[in-house]
C-alpha cells in the first residue's frame, strides 16, 4: 500500500481518530484533517511512529467554502492516491432554529452537508479512473429517529447523508466503488461537550452509550467489505431495525425514555 491513502476529515478526535487509527494498522497511509493544526501534529507524529507508516496533515476548517477544494488540490499536489475517503466531520447547534442565525446554519449544513458532497465529487472521478474506492459517510442513528427539539437539522441532514450514500452505491458500485453509511448511536466522544448537549447525554442511560474504538473498529470492517450500511452494536441494529415499523407515536415515546433531554420543549 504504498501510495494508498485513506483522508478522514476530524480525524482528531472521537470516532476520526479512532477510524485513523484503525487505518493505519491496517497499513493505509493516511491524510489527516481537521481545525485544529497543533493537535493534527502530535496525532500524525504518534500515529506514524506506531504503525511505520506516512501520515499528512491539512488543517482546513469545513464550514468555509473553498476548504474542499483545498484538501483536494493538496492531496493532487502530493500525488497521493485517496483510495478511501472517509467524511466523518460533524458537530451540533444547540440554539433553537428560530434563534441561530442564518450564517451559523449555513455552516452548519456546508460541514455536514455540502463537504461531504463536495469531498466525494472531487476525489471519485480518480477513484473510478483506477476503478476502486471506498467511501465512508459519518451518519447517525438520528437519521431513523424522531426528529428532536435540540439540534433540530442534525437528523434531517444525517437523513439526506444516508440517501446521498445510497445514491453513491447506485450509480458507481459496479465501477468498483462502495459508500458506507455509518450510523453509530450515543458515542463517547468530544462531540456532546463541544456542541453544548453534554447535560443531555449524561441523562441517557448507560446501555445505549458506546466507546469510539468500537464504533469506529465496526465501520472499518463494514467500508472495507462494501457494506452500504453500518449500524454499530446489536442494540442499535436492534432499535434502527423496531423504528422502521412503528407508529410515528411509538417512537416520539421511546426517544424521550431513551434520551431524555433530547426532546425535552426549548
Amino acid at each position: 500500500m504504498k501510495n494508498s491513502y485513506a483522508l478522514i476529515t476530524g480525524a482528531s478526535s472521537g470516532i476520526g481518530l479512532e477510524i485513523a487509527r484503525n487505518f493505519a494498522k491496517k497499513g493505509y497511509n493516511l491524510v489527516l484533517t481537521a481545525r485544529r493544526k497543533d493537535l493534527l501534529e502530535n496525532i500524525a507524529s504518534d500515529i506514524s511512529a506506531e504503525n511505520n507508516i506516512h501520515v499528512d496533515i491539512i488543517s482546513k476548517d469545513l464550514s468555509l467554502k473553498n476548504s474542499t477544494n483545498e484538501i483536494f488540490e493538496f492531496c493532487e499536489s502530493k500525488n497521493y492516491q485517496i483510495e478511501i475517503l472517509v467524511n466523518n466531520a460533524g458537530y451540533g447547534i444547540k440554539t433553537s432554529f428560530d434563534k441561530t442565525s442564518v450564517e451559523d446554519e449555513e455552516k452548519f449544513v456546508r460541514v455536514l452537508g455540502t463537504s461531504v458532497i463536495m469531498l466525494t465529487k472531487l476525489f471519485i472521478p480518480k477513484m473510478i479512473e483506477n476503478g476502486f474506492g471506498k467511501i465512508m459517510i459519518v451518519s447517525s442513528v438520528a437519521a431513523f429517529a424522531a426528529p428532536s427539539a435540540i439540534q433540530p437539522l442534525y437528523g434531517p441532514i444525517k437523513t439526506f447523508m444516508n440517501r446521498f450514500s445510497d445514491s453513491i452505491n447506485v450509480n458507481y458500485k459496479h465501477k468498483g466503488i462502495s459508500s458506507t453509511a455509518l450510523c453509530p448511536g450515543f458515542t463517547i466522544t468530544g462531540f456532546h461537550t463541544a456542541s453544548g448537549v453534554q447535560d443531555e447525554m449524561d441523562r441517557v442511560p448507560r446501555f445505549l452509550v458506546f466507546s469510539a474504538k468500537r464504533i469506529a473498529d465496526e465501520a472499518v470492517e463494514a467500508t472495507l467489505a462494501g457494506k452500504s450500511l453500518c449500524v454499530p452494536t446489536f442494540t442499535y441494529k436492534f432499535l434502527v431495525f423496531t423504528l422502521q415499523y412503528l407508529p410515528r407515536g411509538i417512537i416520539n415515546a421511546l426517544g424521550k425514555l431513551l434520551a431524555p433531554g433530547r426532546y425535552d420543549k426549548q
